[in-house]
């Protein structure tokens, strides 16, 4: 297996060499290794939910009563009833007719895509878009067109040039996860109106975020019933795990039917699921989180760009710092770890090359004197290696 020591040698010398590290989750931010504590700026748990009393034990009583796991797929003997229960929850919350779950978001996008499009059809893509809706129109073999990041004039002229025999879909993330920014999804809807092309939004960023109660992108432009596929995760702001999909009866029903990454996946277990259910009660029971996340993600933006630190993104609380080099990056994330910050430091192939990046995530549960604390120590860091 020469090549791949080969690869793993030439990706270590680039600096783009990636290892999982262990830590200990004391809380919702804070983190623990080898007997040392440290703040969690790296963390997609949006809303802190992951240690709240009432999700934990929605996982215990789900553990109770249906047992350890599911025990197979869900249309053969893995579909408890927690199931049933998630699904009508999630369509509610989506303002949508139903709901269904599948094991990751990623498994959720690569099925509904290659689901929805086959040879014939036209996929329109944003150039940023997450690697699972990539992947999913590689598998679906229908002719995938790449615009311009949220370039709406590329965009539109594109459906205009592009043949098509079969169906249109147009899919974009909603807040794109390295970027921080967000879709402009009206402009976006009025074309696929336009030019008759499905609409398919990837919220995974976005729900807990966006719109009235964190329900997501689409509540956040006012476009209900105009959006045939949301998309989200329960595995973030819903500090759980698996992806789902919300729509019409038909296109729920359909995928039930048509998804590979549905049909043939052992179902979630029952403290997955229960979990998650927890967590959209807990959202819904108290919207003031949303509030919360978003404010702490101001202030941290405010304090840096006041610095001169050079943060993309906006009102979300994915701040990327941009860095450039990848090496940078990573001496970066080392420097601030010794001060007892946890940071991602984003790297080729994830983004481009030239455009590595700190990548923060702010979340509800972070105090705001440690996010102070924080950005200090941001700010001394990236003088000390001459950022700003």
């Amino acid at each position: 297996m020469e090549f791949c020591k080969t690869y793993l040698l030439k990706v270590q010398e680039q600096n783009l060499y990636r290892n999982p590290v262990s830590y200990r989750f004391l809380d919702a931010v804070h983190v623990e290794l080898e007997g040392k504590s440290y703040l969690s700026l790296s963390t997609n748990n949006y809303l802190g939910l992951t240690h709240s009393s009432a999700v934990q034990q929605a996982a215990i009583d789900a553990i109770s009563q249906y047992g350890t796991g599911s025990g197979g797929a869900r249309l053969t003997t893995g579909s408890h009833p927690l199931y049933q229960k998630l699904e009508q929850g999630l369509a509610a919350f989506k303002k949508t007719e139903a709901a269904v779950v599948f094991n990751t978001g990623y498994m959720a996008n690569v099925g509904v895509i290659s689901a929805l499009s086959g040879k014939g059809d036209v996929i329109f893509s944003d150039a940023l878009n997450h690697a699972s809706i990539i992947d999913g129109c590689c598998l679906s073999k229908a002719h995938r067109v790449v615009y311009r990041h949220g370039d709406m004039d590329d965009l539109a002229e594109k459906l205009k040039d592009t043949p098509c025999s079969g169906r249109r879909l147009i899919v974009t993330d909603g807040v794109f996860s390295m970027d921080g920014d967000i879709a402009p999804l009206d402009d976006i809807v009025a074309l696929g109106e336009t030019y008759e092309a499905m609409i398919m939004v990837d919220d995974a960023h976005a729900v807990g975020v966006l719109g009235r109660g964190g329900c997501g992108t689409v509540d956040h432009f006012g476009l209900q019933g105009r959006v045939d596929i949301q998309m989200g995760t329960l595995s973030k702001s819903l500090a759980s795990e698996g992806g789902y999909v919300a729509g019409s009866q038909a296109l729920i029903a359909y995928l039930m039917n048509k998804a590979r990454s549905f049909i043939f996946s052992t179902a979630l277990s029952p403290a997955t699921v229960g979990a998650a259910h927890g967590a959209l009660m807990e959202l819904q029971n108290h919207p003031e989180l949303v509030e919360t996340v978003l404010q702490n993600a101001q202030y941290v933006r405010e304090a840096l760009t006041f610095a001169g630190m050079p943060v993309e993104g906006n009102m979300t609380p994915i701040l990327p710092i941009m860095v450039g080099e990848a090496a940078l990056a990573v001496k970066m994330v080392e420097l601030l770890k010794e001060e007892g910050l946890l940071v991602s430091a984003i790297r080729p192939p994830t983004v481009p090359p030239g455009s590595s990046r700190l990548r923060l995530t702010i979340s509800a549960a972070h105090d705001r004197k440690e996010l102070a604390q924080a950005v200090e120590s941001i700010i001394a860091v990236s003088r000390r290696v001459k950022l700003i």
